[in-house]
């Protein structure tokens, strides 16, 4: 039959079910249209027939009829303007990094809000209406990261999932790695910065500061450093994992040891001495890396996220590999 296609399941798609593999390459494509196609076998895995709820495994073969509907976008990187013409549950497909029964771990573009707010017209959490379950349950939040802040956004499926990530949150049995290019060196390859840190309003939001000790508001926090490597005496690729999980945590404490986070648009200071680096994109340069939690049934769950396309710009300027930060 002419423009039948023959397509390789890739790697990244291990146990994806087949009608969110069809969501994902094939956006147009409607629910009611696939569930006829696969009644009457002209989709087919392998050469069997499937069903709507199959998984998909790496190197299957998918058979797809003409279906004269539009392909995904051209593999472009999910970014604020390249999701804005695509449907929440197609964003959500191509954002997710790992799934089973009971959890959600997805790659937030930077710029995409977590929650809604002031302002905020599409978010994380509004999104997550697109995969709300056959009892209609919407999945669930447990943590959060800035709007601008990219990387691992772990989220629970079912309402007794939530109760347990949260708590191995609120119990810091979570270890979260982040990285950073900073303006200049850390005084020392490796420390801990512990301040106590309290919010005040400003004309441009809610804005952090360090505290004494003691004062009314202010929330202790810690967080952890490495030196990956530096470009000269002026970048340094940094590695933060957070101890607390307080707002702009790392942001501050990175301004805190003089080597604030580049393209940070609120705590970067003014410095008529000091030129931003060509090449770069003017863009926060904060990076969830990667997560290892408890599962909320057995084992434990960890997964990296790969870098955003503008720190990828930034990595290739300045000649970073981006393996060699996940080498201990």
């Amino acid at each position: 039959m002419a423009g039948v296609e023959q397509i390789k399941v890739g790697a990244d798609e291990a146990d994806m079910r087949l009608d969110r593999w069809f969501k994902l390459h094939y956006p147009g494509l409607g629910f009611g249209q696939l569930q006829k196609l696969l009644r009457s076998g002209q989709i087919r895995v392998d050469g069997g027939r499937v069903k709507s709820d199959s998984r998909v495994q790496p190197g299957q073969m998918v058979r797809v009829p003409p279906l004269n509907v539009d392909q995904k976008l051209s593999g472009a990187p999910l970014t604020v303007r390249t999701i804005k013409a695509q449907g929440d549950g197609d964003v959500l497909s191509r954002m997710m990094l790992y799934e089973d029964e009971k959890v959600f771990v997805f790659n937030k573009p930077s710029g995409l809000a977590v929650q809604g707010g002031s302002g905020v017209t599409r978010s994380v959490d509004s999104m997550l209406e697109a995969f709300r379950n056959r009892k209609g349950e919407k999945p669930r939040l447990v943590h959060r990261l800035d709007r601008d802040t990219s990387g691992v956004l772990v989220v629970a499926r079912t309402r007794l999932a939530a109760m347990r990530l949260a708590e191995s949150f609120r119990l810091r049995d979570t270890q979260k790695i982040y990285w950073s290019l900073v303006k200049g060196i850390p005084r020392q390859r490796e420390g801990t910065i512990s301040s106590w840190l309290v919010k005040e309003p400003t004309d441009d939001g809610d804005r952090m500061r360090v505290a004494r000790h003691g004062e009314k508001g202010a929330d202790h926090a810690v967080s952890h450093y490495r030196v990956i490597e530096h470009a000269g005496q002026k970048l340094t690729w940094l590695e933060m994992q957070p101890h607390t999980g307080r707002t702009h945590q790392l942001r501050v404490h990175a301004l805190e040891i003089d080597c604030p986070i580049i393209g940070d648009p609120k705590y970067f200071p003014q410095d008529p001495n000091w030129d931003f680096p060509g090449g770069m994109q003017k863009r926060l340069h904060l990076h969830a890396r990667r997560i290892i939690i408890p599962h909320p049934e057995k084992g434990t769950i960890d997964v990296t996220a790969p870098l955003p396309p503008h720190m990828v710009q930034s990595w290739n300027l300045l000649g970073f590999e981006e393996g060699a930060g996940d080498e201990r």
